[in-house]
């Protein structure tokens, strides 16, 4: 009745398989969306052809009044039948619109809509698809999370024919970063300070990410006391302060030091140690001219031949071996030229001195004194 009063009361648009045209939704099913399109009967959007995505429920595209564009499937006046399709109309125009951004590279945005095997599902006209391994640039274990999210991709595979249309996340955060590692470098100059993360530890030292781009600490930059393997004093995925030491850009290469954000030892030695104190100490190497000890961490001063022994002689050999402790007393510090000079002699006298003061101060009862007994030897030590 209601197709016999539109052929009265107005003309109606002639149609033909193929053809679009415009409508509006006059009932929604659970199934199937009925559509105005001013024929002679209304058409009818099955629920397949609604969208290029799986589809639950009619009401979760369309709802009644909406206005609609199809696609002429199939139309036989004599069964009063015409079918349309929403999906039809969406995935020409998405086709021609993602073929040029195939060709341009530019980036677009898509929902995803659901979380397949293999990888996430967004709508973009026509089904695309995002394999797992492009969703990020590392792996990801669960992508239930995904689902909802807007995500920036890129149109990596297309084939209109075989509706296939695969796109990328992962080539897009790649961007991202080789602009931001550009970046990076223009801005990097000898000197700096600044914060980064481990990314690698290897047998010669740690790779650390200063802001898209990777900088090398060498094993004998991470600390001023000796390392013998970087994973001693780093973890992957540490916070840590690095000094730019050399930047090469085009090569991208950059020499990075943690030990350099430091206080050296030499600072710290000079607030430790002063002159006139006497330390202990650890020979470290012996040479023709004295032996050096080191008396801090990291810090070595050099004992003069002649500030060895009270007696003569030819090697410091004779009297100290590497490994052995001794007893030094600082005579002179220079910590902004790294050097100390040291003597165990005068902290053998200083000990003697000392022991003979106690003595004296034992004894102060007595009517023989240290002075009749010891009188040629403190005469020596002053």
């Amino acid at each position: 009745m209601v197709e016999e009063m539109k052929s009265e009361m107005a003309e109606v648009t002639p149609l033909s398989r193929g053809d679009i045209v415009k409508g509006k939704v006059a009932k929604v099913e659970d199934n199937q969306v009925m559509v105005d399109v001013n024929y002679k009967f209304d058409g009818v959007i099955p629920i397949s052809e609604l969208s290029s995505l799986h589809v639950d429920k009619a009401t979760d595209v369309l709802s009644e009044g909406d206005e609609v564009e199809v696609k002429v499937l199939r139309l036989n006046d004599e069964e009063d039948k015409l079918v349309l399709s929403k999906k039809a109309v969406d995935a020409d125009r998405a086709w021609d619109d993602l073929q040029e951004k195939f060709e341009s590279g530019e980036i677009l945005e898509a929902e995803v809509a659901d979380v397949v095997k293999g990888g996430l599902v967004v709508d973009l006209g026509v089904r695309g698809f995002i394999p797992a391994s492009l969703v990020e640039r590392h792996f990801v274990e669960d992508f239930s999370d995904y689902k909802g999210r807007t995500l920036s991709l890129k149109v990596i595979e297309i084939d209109p024919g075989k509706n296939k249309l695969i796109l990328s996340r992962k080539a897009v955060l790649d961007e991202e970063l080789d602009r931001k590692k550009e970046e990076t470098l223009d801005s990097l100059e000898p000197g700096m300070v600044l914060e980064g993360t481990v990314q690698r530890i290897t047998d010669f030292g740690a790779f650390v990410d200063i802001g898209g781009v990777d900088g090398l600490v060498h094993v004998s930059e991470l600390a001023w006391t000796r390392v013998e393997h970087p994973s001693e004093a780093l973890s992957e995925g540490d916070q840590v302060k690095v000094k730019v030491l050399k930047v090469d850009k085009e090569n991208e290469r950059i020499s990075l030091s943690i030990k350099e954000t430091q206080p050296g030892p030499w600072d710290k030695v000079a607030e430790a140690v002063k002159t006139g104190d006497v330390i202990k100490g650890t020979v470290k190497r012996l040479v023709s001219f004295g032996a050096f000890v080191e008396v801090y961490d990291g810090v070595e001063g050099l004992v003069h031949i002649s500030q060895i022994s009270r007696r003569h002689i030819a090697a410091p050999s004779e009297v100290l071996e590497e490994g052995q402790e001794v007893q030094v007393k600082v005579l002179d510090m220079q910590p902004e030229q790294k050097r100390i000079s040291l003597s165990i002699k005068e902290a053998e006298q200083e000990a003697d001195r000392e022991e003979l003061e106690n003595l004296d101060r034992n004894n102060n009862g007595m009517n023989v004194t240290l002075g009749d007994v010891f009188g040629d030897q403190l005469r020596r030590l002053k």
